[in-house]
C-alpha cells in the first residue's frame, strides 16, 4: 500500500514509539543531577510537508530535542514527573487511535480483496 493515509499512519506510529522511548528515558533520569529532559518534535514538520501537498512526506523525520529552558531543582534536573506521565498517557491514546485507524484501513483492504474475487 502506498497511499498517503497509510504512509501517515505508519510514520505516526514510528514517531509514537520514539516518543514513548524518550519519555521513558526522561522518567528513568528523574534523579540524575543536571539531566535535561528531551522531547520529540514532529507534528509541525509534518504539517509543513502536508501543506506542500505531501510531496516531502517521506523526508519528514522526527527530531529529539533537549529542553534546556527550565530547571525545577537546584541540581539542574528539569524532569517533571507529572508532565512526563501526562505526555505518556497522551502518547498512549494517540498510539491506540493510530492502531485503530490502521486496523480499519486493513479491514477495508481485506473487504475489497475478498469481494473482488
Amino acid at each position: 500500500m502506498s497511499d498517503l493515509s497509510y504512509s501517515l499512519i505508519k510514520k505516526e506510529l514510528d514517531v509514537s514509539a520514539l516518543r514513548q522511548r524518550v519519555i521513558a528515558h526522561n522518567i528513568a533520569n528523574i534523579n540524575t543531577a543536571g539531566f535535561k529532559r528531551s522531547d520529540v518534535v514532529f507534528e509541525d514538520k509534518l504539517q509543513d510537508a502536508l501543506d506542500k501537498n505531501g510531496q516531502y512526506l517521506d523526508s519528514v523525520e522526527p527530531e529529539v530535542v533537549r529542553d534546556d529552558s527550565t530547571s525545577f531543582r537546584e541540581d539542574g534536573n528539569n524532569v517533571d514527573l507529572d508532565k512526563e506521565m501526562t505526555d505518556m498517557a497522551e502518547n498512549n491514546i494517540m498510539y491506540d487511535a493510530l492502531v485503530s485507524q490502521l486496523d480499519t484501513k486493513m479491514g477495508i483492504m481485506r473487504t475489497v480483496i475478498n469481494e473482488g474475487r
